[in-house]
């Protein structure tokens, strides 16, 4: 049997931190994911950890969630100060995962079945990257697209915004370029800039097949050099007097809903 972690200075926990970074992230290919219910959603989702650090004091092996996990998962016990010392939550967590990150190429995008997917330029709030990832998983995406500067999906903060989508939903680094390339005609590249080309209800509505949304961070927005590759641009109507703008994680999720669910609702104009 594994012997319980007492030191925060233990050498496999000094790992697990360096998760926490980016370097840590992009040298191992590794990435953390806390607490019982996002390793309970990973499993459902067919993508069991590689390791599972847990709180020795108050879970065992045979206790949910730990109880479901196959004998290929390393357990490692710990205690609960010493567990605290390696996660992002303020109040620690039971149940620390570490997961290979789960990167797609943008040509198995293309191919997936889906009427939609996102590409994110420089979108650099990770919290918005990982929000998108929950929005894409949850009304059918065929996956998202993310440009080299746009924020690591496999960060703390944008594992948590995802709520378990980043186990669901293919990402793929991609240059503009690279993204349209993969696609191929049979996707519609739609740029969202406010104010400009038609409303986004209307241009969804125009006409049927695949359609890839492009959408840049909030202060910057979309590069003229990727709006005008773009087939059309669009903009979500705001009410007069109202916000300037929407978070770029809202406007995205109102494209994907657009495209998806409202597109097919017969009562949609």
């Amino acid at each position: 049997m594994t012997e319980t972690i007492t030191s925060t200075h233990n050498q496999r926990l000094k790992d697990l931190r360096a998760l926490r970074d980016r370097r840590g992230r992009d040298r191992s290919g590794l990435f953390m994911a806390e607490g019982e219910d996002m390793l309970t959603e990973a499993v459902r989702l067919g993508a069991p950890p590689a390791i599972v650090f847990y709180d020795a004091g108050a879970l065992g092996p045979a206790d949910p969630p730990l109880d479901m996990l196959s004998p290929e998962v390393e357990l490692v016990p710990a205690t609960a100060r010493a567990l605290a010392s390696t996660g992002s939550l303020g109040s620690g967590s039971r149940v620390i995962g570490v997961w290979r990150q789960r990167w797609a190429e943008p040509a198995e995008i293309a191919s997936r079945e889906g009427t939609v997917a996102i590409y994110l330029h420089d979108v650099g709030d990770p919290g918005n990257v990982g929000a998108i990832l929950r929005s894409a998983f949850a009304l059918g995406a065929a996956g998202v697209l993310l440009s080299p500067r746009t924020a690591d999906p496999f960060g703390a903060k944008a594992v948590r915004a995802a709520m378990g989508a980043v186990f669901g939903v293919p990402v793929a680094r991609a240059s503009w370029d690279q993204a349209r390339a993969a696609l191929g005609e049979d996707w519609r590249t739609i740029a969202l800039v406010p104010g400009a080309g038609t409303t986004l209800g209307a241009v969804v509505q125009q006409q049927g097949g695949r359609v890839l949304f492009a959408l840049g961070a909030e202060r910057a927005g979309l590069p003229p050099a990727v709006v005008s590759a773009s087939d059309e641009q669009a903009h979500v109507p705001l009410a007069r007097g109202g916000a300037e703008s929407l978070n770029v994680a809202m406007t995205a999720t109102l494209c994907l809903y657009e495209a998806t669910i409202h597109r097919l609702s017969p009562d949609h104009g």
